[in-house]
């Protein structure tokens, strides 16, 4: 029973081991998914409510969360479930985190509702059988970060920036909903990439030239050439060439590039200004493999920044409810966007679409 006069309810944190005998859950009934893929690299544990009478769990919540990371993630919930997700947020506020998100497994809205939450909008690229739940809510344990960017999970394993910037142009207007799809996504990619990633100033460019309207600025405090280190020489040899032909392009076209190392309070004051900030972070914080990956800043709420991650390891349990509105704390922010042995910084900070003027004998909106 949820505790009296809105008390949090009262309860035991264990980690969770599938095999675990005797199972700290009692007679409690447990989803088969709990068990079928391996969520140790995000810390699962068990947040139960004892019964009154001392004789086993009454609620439990299987939780689960990314590394370096602001928030707490509920897969399920059993038992009586609104005493369970009680303790959730009760266990959350107890870290020091600011936000608790529920898989939509098998909640419902309404209770989700009841508990605090708001559902997530769907996902606009499909989600695979089994990778994630369809739908999927969120409870905000301070001062939110404002509208909700949409999410896109990217399709390849390598068009993580053009997804970025993609979502970006979305979220500030200047790109319509419908018009996020795999074709904007592998077209954006085409022309930003390096073979296959892509780098900072060949992103740059090519957010400039798809969007001439919106300002764009490259941040890369260093000069040689980037993200080449697993290659051989002479693979390195022609990337880098396509990389030196970025930087004349970014000249051309009028896209500065940034060589100061660009500050988290920086990287805050642009969202301020609603910006939105493609940056790029080492995957090995969160995911356990050092892997450069691109990601949208854009919104901040005390102590995190809030960021869109294009990618989800569904092989951990990790879903897009994680990879979506996923705060992450400045330090840790910090730490992963700084990158190989010369520790440089790399990042695309887009600003608002300047609104073309519009003559007279032109139709408005072509």
């Amino acid at each position: 029973m949820p505790s009296p006069q809105g008390a949090p309810a009262k309860s035991a944190v264990v980690p969770f081991e599938p095999d675990a005998s005797p199972s700290p859950l009692g007679s409690l009934d447990i989803p088969e998914r709990w068990r079928t893929v391996d969520r140790s690299a995000h810390a699962p544990h068990i947040v139960a409510v004892p019964g009154e009478d001392g004789t086993g769990p009454v609620a439990a919540a299987l939780v689960t969360a990314r590394p370096h990371t602001a928030y707490l993630k509920i897969v399920d919930a059993v038992g009586d479930v609104p005493a369970a997700v009680e303790a959730v947020v009760a266990h959350a506020r107890d870290r020091g985190l600011v936000q608790v998100k529920w898989e939509g497994w098998t909640a419902s809205p309404e209770a989700a509702a009841a508990a605090g939450f708001v559902p997530l909008r769907p996902p606009l690229s499909p989600v695979e059988d089994g990778a994630g739940p369809d739908t999927g809510y969120v409870r905000w344990l301070c001062d939110g970060p404002g509208d909700e960017p949409p999410y896109y999970g990217q399709t390849t394993h390598f068009s993580c920036g053009a997804v970025t910037a993609l979502v970006a142009q979305v979220h500030g207007g200047t790109l319509p909903r419908e018009a996020l799809d795999r074709e904007a996504e592998l077209t954006l990619w085409r022309d930003a990439t390096n073979f296959p990633a892509c780098e900072p100033v060949g992103l740059g460019v090519a957010v400039r030239r798809a969007w001439p309207s919106s300002p764009v600025t490259v941040h890369l405090d260093t000069d040689r050439p980037v993200m080449l280190d697993h290659y051989t020489e002479k693979e390195q040899e022609w990337r880098a060439l396509l990389q030196r032909t970025s930087r004349t392009e970014a000249g051309r076209t009028g896209v500065p590039v940034d060589p100061g190392h660009l500050s988290l309070a920086a990287i805050r004051s642009a969202i301020g200004r609603r910006e939105h900030v493609l940056l790029l972070v080492s995957l090995a914080g969160m995911q356990g493999f050092d892997v450069p990956h691109w990601v949208l800043c854009h919104g901040t709420v005390p102590g995190a920044v809030v960021i869109e991650d294009p990618w989800a390891q569904a092989a951990a349990g990790d879903t897009w409810v994680d990879a979506h509105l996923l705060p992450v704390p400045d330090p840790s922010l910090d730490a992963m966007s700084v990158l190989s042995a010369d520790r440089f910084r790399g990042a695309v900070a887009i600003g608002r679409a300047r609104q073309r003027e519009v003559s007279v004998d032109e139709p408005a909106g072509e």
